[in-house]
């Protein structure tokens, strides 16, 4: 049969690619378009705040590649040169650019490296604390009444105890009941078990609070009426309502979460000594503040301020872009 399109008519070569394909071909197109996208380049502050993170994010990633010693490594430590004041300083050597502390570790890699434990614990407890939290939630937010009741007074006796307490008791009692030659190993995960249960109240107190509104939708409604299983009425249509709450917590707790770490290894229930984060860092220079070795715990300190500056920056900025009445 002729083809009896008109002559002036496109050419549909795209119907031919598949619909997956074209659904990535036009993603960055979206993306570049949208409204969040343009909210971040127009705001200077959170644009100067992401790439920093990300500078020491790759920097803490690729610690083995950038480091100049391996902290973790015993026999690479020299003690003849312990600690030496940073390069600029009278009697600064290469490659220490930050100094050495008392058993002839390198500063700066102790840093890169102590970052990227810092990172990996506070990432690993919000992404924990908000899987439960949302789930959580949302079970308590749509079933409502004893169910309700029992996950929302669970939450109620956690938020009666202070955050730091309660992180302090898990990591403490776990150290404790594990045998000698698992706490170093099992250190990181207890750590964000200790972080990550006291957090998950209130991404579920958001949740519910927006599950119990949606749930009395039309859309919701006429879902159950089609027989739709609980479970997908709660994770296609009522959690992609109550994200955005959720995302900007999410992001400020990532800075609390860092914290927190640094919290607990400076109080010595954290990371032990031979696997340094940020805050095993702080603990040990302070023994040696007042004794000239100030910059054992200054710049540990100033990378800790400046991880935890740049999240806050982007959560504020995140916050302010998907508020609908700042737009």
């Amino acid at each position: 049969m002729a083809d009896i399109s008109h002559p002036d008519a496109p050419a549909r070569e795209d119907t031919a690619m598949p619909p997956t394909s074209r659904r990535f071909r036009l993603l960055p197109a979206a993306w570049a378009d949208s409204d969040l996208w343009f909210s971040f380049r127009s705001h200077p502050s959170a644009v100067f705040a992401a790439c920093l993170l990300a500078l020491i994010a790759l920097t803490a990633l690729f610690a083995p590649l950038i480091a100049p010693q391996n902290p973790y490594d015993l026999a690479a430590l020299e003690l003849w040169n312990a600690e030496l004041p940073p390069l600029w300083a009278e009697s600064g050597q290469w490659p220490y650019l930050l100094g050495t502390d008392t058993q002839g570790r390198d500063i700066l890699s102790a840093i890169l490296y102590g970052s990227r434990v810092s990172l990996v614990i506070g990432l690993a407890s919000v992404v924990a604390a908000l899987a439960v939290g949302l789930t959580l939630g949302l079970v308590a937010g749509y079933f409502g009444g004893w169910v309700d009741n029992i996950i929302m007074r669970a939450g109620d006796v956690l938020l009666s105890m202070p955050f730091i307490l309660i992180a302090i008791l898990i990591s403490a009692m776990a150290t404790a009941a594990l045998p000698a030659g698992l706490k170093g190993l099992l250190a990181l995960p207890i750590l964000v078990i200790a972080i990550a249960v006291p957090s998950w109240v209130q991404y579920a107190r958001t949740v519910r609070a927006s599950a119990m509104v949606e749930r009395r939708r039309e859309y919701v409604q006429a879902a159950r009426l089609i027989r739709v299983k609980p479970w997908r009425i709660m994770l296609h249509h009522i959690l992609p309502n109550t994200l955005t709450p959720v995302m900007v917590a999410a992001t400020l707790n990532f800075g609390l979460a860092i914290l927190s770490e640094a919290t607990l290894s400076f109080l010595g229930v954290g990371m032990p000594p031979d696997q340094p984060s940020l805050g095993t860092l702080i603990r040990v220079g302070n023994q040696y503040l007042f004794s000239g070795l100030w910059w054992i715990v200054v710049f540990p300190s100033v990378q800790l301020c400046l991880i935890v500056l740049c999240v806050n920056m982007i959560g504020d900025w995140l916050r302010d872009a998907l508020n609908p009445k700042l737009r």
